[in-house]
Parts: C-alpha cells; sequence; structure tokens
C-alpha cells in the first residue's frame, strides 16, 4: 500500500488525533475515511435535514424567469 508524507501544525494534528481517538480507529484509517468523504460527490450527511427549516419572512424563492422580454439574438 502506498505511504504518503506530509507537514501539519500543531493544532491540525491535535484534531486529527482526538477525531481518530473519539471514531476508535488508527490516525491513518481516520484520515483516509475523511479525505475520502471530503472528495465524494454527496451532499452532507444531514443536509436533507435541512429541508424546509427557515423560518423567515425576508426569505423568498427565486421564481425562474421565462425571458419573454429578452431581446432576439443573431443566429451563429
Amino acid at each position: 500500500m502506498p505511504q504518503l508524507s506530509l507537514y501539519i501544525d500543531e493544532n491540525t494534528l491535535h484534531k486529527i488525533e482526538m477525531g481518530a481517538k473519539i471514531e476508535h480507529v488508527s490516525i491513518s484509517k481516520y484520515v483516509v475515511r475523511k479525505l475520502n468523504e471530503s472528495m465524494s460527490n454527496a451532499w452532507p450527511k444531514n443536509y436533507k435535514r435541512l429541508y424546509g427549516v427557515i423560518d423567515d419572512e425576508s426569505f423568498e424563492i427565486e421564481r425562474m424567469k421565462d425571458f419573454s422580454d429578452d431581446i432576439e439574438r443573431e443566429s451563429l
């Protein structure tokens, strides 16, 4: 298996160590998991739970424009 060496600051190392400890995995497994999660094309875990939670009168859904008043363009 390939190995990777990198330089990180003490604060980042501490966060990695704590995350690995909380998840009860090695630092390598933890970092690989986090890298794979950050490079995936998926929505964040709790994204769907956020739907409809905005309760603000100033929030409006922008309606799709029909462009009927748009200027006619020249064909190329």
